[in-house]
């Protein structure tokens, strides 16, 4: 027995498999290994197979007529036992799936990235494509170009790998996602999102100390927070104060006029259609998160209350405990234990420091167009593109969805 390497280039045809595979079948040949890529109609298929050594002559003869007939190339290359044996060896290393995103891909991004891959002692086992193909006369603003490598290996260090992708990340402007390929990667059921300047481009807080005239003081006491240089829940008692007086009515105002996020809408469609149960863990106000509760069919809201007085005005004060960060990643857990999932099935999207002890808690923790301490702290993010991003970190194609462009 002997085993064989097959090669086939050329115009993308239907039947060509078929073809090649009835020639093989009467062979009796073993299929040991396949893949196949098609680019712009363009294929390139390779076939490992055991086939007796008597029949092998027989079999390439067969199949350059075929190519021939087929319009395509055809190459054989002998592969020996001791290196098959060493391939078969290497199976064994982890694998790793890496997602890069930006608004457009060019060369000068994945030759980037491919040295990291390399530099780390990594090996790219295949390349695929999430995104719709891309239209050369449509200038779509909404745009957003990703590809997905599988990669074989132990790097030295991962924090170090997490290091040298956060650097290009930074330095050519792409979003990147590193995970382990492991079940818990392919089976994420629970997703909990931040909710101010994550799910809606704005703090509530702040529009609401703009109706109540002291916008200025609440915004720099947020901005300070969100840096992570004061205490959280020191710096809500102090924003919340300053709102005494302002009229509840305002609030519904605000509501209906925040500003969704862009991609909220393709994803909260796509997560209820696969199955996700979705949760909003916000240090922001429940009436804000439960409106968007009804929007678009979230299952849990947290968030903090406003105390509202007799007068229908707000008081200064707050009902219940603080969501802080501490509060967010108890309260992912404390969902993930009520829906039975593991915590490695468990997603969290935000972007401020109170954000950072989910995103720890989380198997899959995402920093959204965040501060630049959390971007430091975070495996992955998102800075280039809205926040329906997140699907590709989930292994989403475009064409699963029915979507070559956007819903």
């Amino acid at each position: 027995m002997e085993q064989i390497l097959i090669r086939i280039t050329g115009k993308d045809r239907s039947g060509l498999t078929a073809s090649v595979m009835e020639i093989l079948a009467r062979y009796d040949a073993q299929i040991l290994d396949m893949g196949q890529a098609d680019i712009h109609s363009s294929l390139s298929l390779g076939i490992l197979i055991r086939i007796a050594a008597e029949s092998s002559g027989q079999v390439m003869k067969e199949l350059l007529f075929k190519a021939t007939e087929l319009g395509v190339a055809i190459g054989f290359e002998p592969v020996g036992d001791d290196e098959y044996e060493e391939w078969v060896g290497r199976q064994g290393k982890n694998r790793y799936i890496l997602t890069i995103i930006a608004r457009s891909l060019t060369a000068r991004q994945i030759a980037a990235t491919a040295e990291v891959v390399a530099d780390f002692g990594l090996n790219i086992d295949s390349i695929k494509r999430l995104t719709g193909r891309q239209s050369l006369r449509s200038s779509d603003r909404a745009v957003r170009s990703c590809i997905e490598f599988s990669l074989r290996g132990v790097p030295e260090s991962r924090d170090a790998l997490q290091a040298a992708l956060m650097r290009i990340s930074s330095e050519y402007g792409i979003d990147f996602s590193l995970q382990k390929d492991n079940m818990f990667r392919r089976m994420r059921r629970l997703i909990c999102f931040d909710m101010d300047s994550t799910l809606v481009q704005t703090e509530c807080i702040n529009e609401l100390a703009e109706r109540a005239g002291v916008g200025d003081k609440v915004k720099a006491i947020t901005e300070s927070a969100m840096r992570g240089e004061i205490d959280f829940k020191e710096s809500f008692k102090r924003r919340v104060a300053l709102l005494k007086g302002l009229d509840v009515s305002v609030m519904k105002e605000i509501a209906e006029n925040m500003p969704i996020t862009e991609g909220v809408d393709r994803l909260m469609e796509v997560l209820k259609r696969a199955g996700y149960r979705i949760a909003i863990l916000s240090g922001g106000f429940t009436y804000f998160g439960e409106y968007l509760q009804r929007k678009y069919g979230i299952d849990y809201v947290y968030a903090n209350e406003l105390e509202i007085g007799e007068d229908g005005k707000l008081t200064g004060n707050y009902v219940g405990d603080i969501v802080d960060g501490k509060r967010k990643a108890d309260l992912l857990r404390l969902i993930a234990q009520m829906e039975k999932v593991n915590l490695e099935q468990t997603i969290a999207v935000g972007d401020g420091a109170n954000d950072l002890p989910m995103l720890s808690a989380a198997g899959l923790g995402i920093a959204f167009h965040a501060k630049p301490r959390v971007v430091e702290s975070a495996r992955q993010s998102i800075n280039t593109i809205g926040l329906d991003g997140v699907l590709y970190f989930l292994g989403f194609k475009d064409s699963y969805l029915g979507d070559q462009g956007i819903l």
